[in-house]
């Protein structure tokens, strides 16, 4: 297709760099996979008040962060495809890069975690995908690193075993319901904005490093 439209445009005297940026621009379109948490499974975590009255669920708060986070992207050119928590499209998934994204709990406590596979055959990658979190969701969230509450859940997480195994992934947890409620359910363009800025971040440092 790109020889064709190359030689379409040498038709019109199109010079060698008009053709080399309509080449870059479709080698720059990256497969973007986003799991929206409990979607199509339950509910996730579910914060009440002290009275026993429903406040939120995870499942909601994640699903606008994450389709915010996916519209932001598909704006920047790539392809996105946001799946339920069990996606049968899971199975053998191949995608330059895969989030989870997830909510914790409804304790009053403050940050955010990342992990990948503690199986991963591509831990090299998966680091670069974890340094972009920790820079940008840390810097566009303000929250910390909540590194000492990382799980086996997480570190094991069932989407981790479907996927191919050199795509990369991580799972993220966007922040406490508790503690960061009023961020991630007032105001999801902001989590949403360190998803993206981390993808991208990780998609450069992927090019970069591209032959």
């Amino acid at each position: 297709i790109l020889l064709l439209f190359a030689n379409f445009l040498g038709l019109f005297g199109a010079s060698p760099d008009t053709i080399l940026v309509a080449e870059t621009m479709e080698t720059d379109r990256a497969h973007i996979a986003i799991i929206s948490g409990h979607a199509g499974f339950d509910s996730g975590a579910i914060c009440e008040d002290d009275e026993g009255q429903f406040l939120l669920q995870e499942v909601d708060v994640v699903a606008r962060i994450a389709s915010i986070a996916a519209e932001s992207l598909q704006a920047s050119g790539h392809d996105v495809t946001v799946l339920d928590e069990y996606d049968p499209s899971l199975e053998g998934l191949q995608a330059d890069v895969l989030i989870s994204l997830h909510a914790d709990s409804c304790t009053d406590a403050s940050g955010y975690k990342v992990a990948y596979y503690e199986k991963s055959t591509i831990p090299v990658t998966n680091d670069r995908l974890l340094e972009c979190v920790n820079q940008h969701y840390a810097s566009a969230t303000e929250m910390v690193l909540d590194a000492d509450t990382i799980t086996p859940d997480m570190t094991e997480y069932h989407a981790f075993r479907k996927i191919d195994a050199q795509t990369p992934a991580a799972i993220l947890e966007l922040g406490y319901l508790g503690g960061d409620g009023l961020l991630l359910l007032g105001n999801p363009e902001v989590p949403a904005s360190g998803v993206v800025d981390s993808l991208l971040c990780f998609l450069d440092s992927a090019a970069t490093e591209s032959p």
